[in-house]
């Protein structure tokens, strides 16, 4: 009895305590350093709120100079209840996470110093957090190459920037830090022209930018290596001599393998193999862009900021028309390999063209083909003067000879039939005068010839003989059955997007697993890269995520996030992040149906969670 007493004394003290805990509000920080963290790559920085469960405003300036980028906030509240004695006694826990991403460019000990997060109109500092950044080793099996294709330029002059990785070991989790990408000095563009087989890449968790990189192999420095390729249209917004900082990647590079003694440990591991692995940094050569300032002088009226060479042509289809037929006018725009600046011609301001022609004023949305920018308008003559689609203009400041051109279409001839444009009169004719003669009552005529009621018809309306009258049950019970039907199709196969969505969500594991029993009847080296674009497909289609863009590490985190169960996750990364390490592997990874098994069973697994 003594020991039940104690007992209840305590957990009253549990539940006072958690009362009192709940109803003040505490806020501090934590960084995550369960792993080590290196120049230039990101780390994660939490703000914890004890006491609540919504997110605050939060004052990040104090940590400006490392890049923060939120990943996302978390309520992880618990709430727990308890029977003793017959008693049910509720616990709550309220917790709200907001997490941020940073990336340190120095080595040694950090102090980050403390923010200031607004609550419920009280503010809450934080506190500082200290962290250890290190600097990665070196090693010849990393190479990197950076070259501008240009190093002279023009504000406003497009420069297309290819970085070159070669790889010539196994890695795994590389991302770079492209410091020009942060700056305001250049607007970064994708190029227009992409190669088919280019795959796509997030360049780092802190920069939030894509990449579509190709993948070849290639001898670098007397060794055979994976060189993975892309580009980027980099564009100056100002003259000077830019400094370009140097561009670095860090990786995961393998250096051993060994296996586990303990034959249990190995049964949890799909591929049997433990692989060490340590980080290492390859940094390109520092560069320097001269960017020209553009000159006023003959500046025409008509440039808007396009620099480098261009060209222009015209085509119009029909050519022999009347007046008021429509015309489809097509103008190609090309001459430079980046083309997304060229806006479309100002039709309306062609005198000739807007005094001649109708031009609507919606216009489709250009398309870039063969290296060309294509627009097309549909025009109408609208006199009998419009023979003619006069030349249109494009404007540009040559590079090459360090003036302003304008370039412009050849003149379109129209075989044009005249027509005469018709007015009310025209309709009515020429000689029309109003009749206004007495209509005079004819007394007598054939009335005259019969006599009685039987000669007359009642032509009265009645409803009732309408619906019994097989002429009228036509007229009204067609559009009426015709109405009920389309209202029954409309019912059944109306659908929104979150239906969509939502039967995606639910076709995933299905899908997924469908398409998993199929990859061992796949070539043997094309198993590991279809098995994990099956796994990022899965995750994308089951949490409303885009594929392409996922890494091993993002599915980590939304499994995680989803199921609480970071175990689970951990072994889906591995999978993942061991079937895209074999790219750039020396040696090939054996896929089986034991394999194929044990991610059909994760699946199941992550379903099972999700529905709790």
């Amino acid at each position: 009895m003594r020991g039940t007493k104690y007992t209840i004394f305590i957990f009253a003290l549990m539940t006072l305590v958690s009362t009192n805990a709940s109803g003040q509000v505490q806020v501090f920080a934590q960084a995550e350093t369960s792993k080590e963290i290196y120049i230039g790559e990101s780390f994660a920085y939490h703000i914890i709120i004890d006491g609540e469960n919504k997110a605050g405003q939060v004052d990040i300036t104090p940590l400006a100079k490392y890049n923060p980028q939120g990943t996302g906030n978390r309520d992880v509240s618990q709430r727990s209840w308890s029977l003793i004695n017959g008693k049910t006694t509720e616990k709550i826990v309220k917790r709200y996470v907001m997490s941020y991403s940073l990336s340190a460019q120095t080595e040694g000990q950090i102090d980050l110093p403390p923010v200031t997060v607004t609550l419920n109109g009280k503010k809450y500092k934080t506190n500082p957090v200290t962290v250890n950044v290190l600097k990665p080793g070196t090693t010849d099996k990393l190479d990197l190459e950076v070259m501008f294709s240009q190093q002279h330029c023009y504000v406003g002059q497009p420069v297309i920037m290819t970085v070159k990785f070669y790889i010539s070991t196994e890695i795994r989790h590389f991302q770079f830090d492209i410091p020009a990408f942060n700056s305001n000095t250049f607007y970064i563009e994708e190029p227009d022209v992409r190669n088919p087989l280019a795959r796509e890449y997030r360049l780092s968790i802190t920069l939030p930018m894509t990449v579509f990189a190709t993948e070849s192999r290639v001898v670098h420095n007397g060794k055979d290596s994976v060189l993975l390729t892309f580009s980027k249209v980099m564009i100056p917004r100002r003259s000077g001599q830019i400094e370009i900082e140097p561009i670095t990647v860090s990786a995961d590079v393998a250096v051993g393998r060994q296996r586990s003694r303990d034959r249990f440990f190995d049964s949890f591991d799909p591929f049997g193999s433990r692989t060490n692995f340590k980080r290492f940094m390859a940094s390109a050569k520092p560069m320097t862009l001269t960017v020209l300032p553009l000159p006023e002088e003959g500046k025409p009226a008509g440039f808007y900021g396009l620099v480098g060479n261009y060209t222009i042509s015209a085509s119009a289809v029909p050519t022999e028309v009347y007046m008021g037929d429509p015309i489809t006018l097509t103008i190609k725009i090309g001459g430079n390999k980046y083309l997304k600046p060229v806006r479309w011609p100002a039709l309306e301001e062609v005198p000739e063209l807007a005094a001649n022609f109708k031009i609507p004023s919606q216009k489709a949305t250009p398309v870039i083909e063969n290296g060309f920018k294509v627009f097309t308008q549909t025009i109408r003559p609208d006199n009998n003067q419009a023979k003619v689609i006069p030349s249109v203009a494009i404007v540009y400041f040559d590079v090459e000879k360090g003036k302003y051109v304008t370039a412009r279409t050849e003149p379109i001839q129209l075989d044009l039939t005249p027509s005469k444009r018709l007015t009310n009169k025209d309709f009515e004719g020429r000689d029309f005068v109003p009749v206004n003669k007495e209509v005079e009552m004819i007394k007598k005529g054939l009335s005259a010839n019969y006599e009685g009621r039987d000669v007359l018809t009642n032509m009265s309306f009645s409803p009732l003989a309408a619906l019994q009258s097989p002429v009228y049950a036509a007229i009204w019970v067609l559009p009426l059955a015709a109405l009920v039907l389309s209202s029954l199709i409309r019912f059944f196969t109306h659908t929104t997007e979150q239906k969509t969505a939502m039967r995606r969500r639910q076709k995933a594991p299905g899908k997924a697993t469908g398409q998993l029993r199929k990859v061992t009847s796949s070539e043997h080296k094309q198993r590991p890269e279809l098995l994990a674009l099956i796994m990022k497909q899965y995750i994308g289609e089951r949490f409303d995520r885009t594929a392409g863009s996922l890494t091993a590490e993002d599915s980590y985190e939304i499994i995680a996030a989803a199921t609480k169960d970071t175990q689970t996750a951990g072994k889906y990364r591995d999978i993942i992040a061991r079937c895209e390490a074999v790219r750039y592997a020396s040696e090939d990874l054996d896929i089986d149906t034991a394999q194929i098994k044990e991610v059909i069973k994760l699946i199941r697994h992550i379903e099972k969670k999700c529905r709790k």
